[in-house]
């Protein structure tokens, strides 16, 4: 396993060379200045995963490395010039078999970019066999670097390498370079996540606790905007969406805290930016998902599917144009900035709003329980013959109480919490299934109009109602599947679990 010391301040690559070159007999390598780029998703996927991403790119080459971060093992690496958006888009490899499972549909983009020069070395023995392989980097603003790579037998030699460079001055580190590189950014890994962390606590004002999980909503719409605008991958737009169906149910559900004048006007606003960005999002779905249609079809007309991949594409390019126009819009940016401001601001103190003095626990407890009845009393009204929309009206019930859930989980033990979240999902998802597959078999005989019009080839016709049929198949299932889900989800466990947690306490 490689080991790795920082030089101290006065001793530079060339001092330390000499000095060990009196002690050991050293072949130099090679000496290259080169270009150091970490890559990383918007998210940390590979981080999270324990692996670094390095581009390394001098005059003479340049190439990518995977790492493991805690050993600093090499687990894949290829030549290459420049590095790829998507792992999709990498030659068939070791380094795409990484990254595809990890990344998904997500970009690799630059964390940061070092400038360092290298000096590759190898200690032999009296045979002239290498026995220990070093690595000298020097940056431009970081401390500099010593690596050893032990080689397999040589044990001995790595151990006496590492006492001399430790009378020399050098200190040992476990960090990697990237986290010294970071914190000069004012940044540290991870500092991203789609998942809600709201830290509340129990005896916090409604009113202010309010303010603070629209405000955490609000960071995240922003910090996810640029993304969207440039369209860097489809899951910008996907956080940018979810924190604005967060905040859409948070001002209709945090009741009676906040100022009626000021919910009115930003629901209006939310529900405007549900809307422009939904379109785009519902074809970012079927790009993503069109390698499983044409799973779903038989091998003769696999391939008879491709026009329609051409025709979402252009779709999507054309509705992508006009919502990025739309997010720099000043409805946009003006509206935006209003509710900023609101957020900014300092409660009153004597608020006039009737839940506004209540504890944001007294609150949550009312809510959740509320939608917990309300979904279990749309749920029961669900029978064999109940239309559609009846499953989407409870879908969308769940949502709310999900989003509550998740807003105000730290206000409860979290094992218990967690539980029940796991309970509701297990039911949101049969719902989601459901609703998808029929917006999507809809959307299909929609998309099958508008074709008919661009010399569409009548095998890809075909195809699809291959897929239109197999949407009704697969709706039939989640319809059945509801049934046990919902079964489950209202069993008395659960019920005794959701009253213990959120129903008023008698005193």
């Amino acid at each position: 396993m490689a080991t790795h010391y920082e030089l101290p301040a006065n001793l530079t690559a060339e001092k330390l060379i000499a000095a060990l070159s009196e002690k050991v007999e050293i072949d130099p390598i090679s000496k290259q200045y080169f270009l150091k780029t970490y890559y990383d998703s918007f998210d940390w996927r590979l981080y999270k995963q324990g692996l670094s991403c390095e581009f390394n790119r001098s005059k003479q080459t340049s190439s990518l490395q995977i790492t493991n971060r805690k050993n600093g093992e090499l687990v894949a690496s290829t030549i290459l010039f420049d590095v790829p958006s998507f792992s999709k888009q990498f030659n068939p490899g070791k380094v795409r078999q990484t990254l595809e499972p990890i990344l998904e549909m997500r970009a690799l983009l630059a964390v940061c970019t070092l400038e360092c020069e290298a000096y590759h070395l190898n200690i032999v023995n009296e045979d002239g066999k290498i026995v220990l392989r070093l690595l000298i980097e020097e940056f431009e603003l970081l401390k500099n670097r010593f690596t050893l790579n032990p080689v397999k037998g040589y044990d001995k030699v790595a151990e006496r390498i590492a006492e001399i460079v430790t009378e020399l001055g050098l200190t040992a580190v476990d960090k990697p370079v990237l986290l010294e590189a970071l914190k000069l950014q004012g940044r540290h890994p991870k500092d991203y996540s789609s998942k809600l962390d709201l830290h509340l606590t129990p005896e916090m004002r409604a009113d202010v606790a309010g303010k603070y999980i629209f405000s955490y909503l609000l960071r995240t719409i922003k910090v996810n905007e640029q993304g969207t605008i440039a369209d860097i991958d489809s899951e910008f737009l996907h956080d940018f969406r979810v924190a604005v169906r967060r905040t859409r149910v948070g001002l209709s559900q945090i009741k009676n805290v906040l100022p009626e004048d000021v919910i009115a006007r930003h629901k209006e606003f939310f529900s405007w930016l549900g809307q422009i960005t939904g379109e785009t999002r519902d074809l970012d779905v079927y790009l993503l998902n069109f390698e499983q249609y044409k799973k779903k079809l038989p091998t003769v007309i696999r391939q008879s599917i491709n026009p329609l991949h051409n025709f979402l594409a252009v779709k999507k390019q054309k509705s992508h144009k006009q919502l990025a126009k739309k997010l720099s819009s000043s409805k946009y940016l003006t509206s935006l900035a209003e509710w900023e401001e609101y957020l900014a601001s300092t409660p009153p103190r004597n608020p006039t709003e009737a839940d506004a003095k209540l504890t944001i626990k007294e609150l949550a407890d009312q809510r959740m329980w509320k939608i917990y009845k309300q979904a279990i009393k749309e749920g029961d009204e669900i029978g064999g013959h109940s239309p559609p929309e009846a499953l989407h009206k409870l879908r969308k019930t769940c949502k709310k109480l999900r989003y509550l859930m998740e807003f105000f989980q730290h206000l409860y033990p979290e094992r218990r919490i967690d539980k029940l979240i796991t309970r509701l999902k297990g039911l949101q998802d049969v719902l989601g299934d459901y609703q998808d597959y029929a917006t999507q078999q809809e959307r299909l005989k929609q998309f099958s109009e508008e074709m008919q019009s661009i010399n569409t080839p009548n095998k890809t016709f075909l195809a699809m109602g291959v897929l239109i049929q197999d949407f009704e198949i697969r709706k039939g299932k989640a319809r059945d599947h509801f049934t046990l889900q919902f079964a489950a989800f209202k069993k008395a466990e659960n019920h005794a679990d959701f009253h213990a947690l959120f129903a008023p306490k008698k005193l």
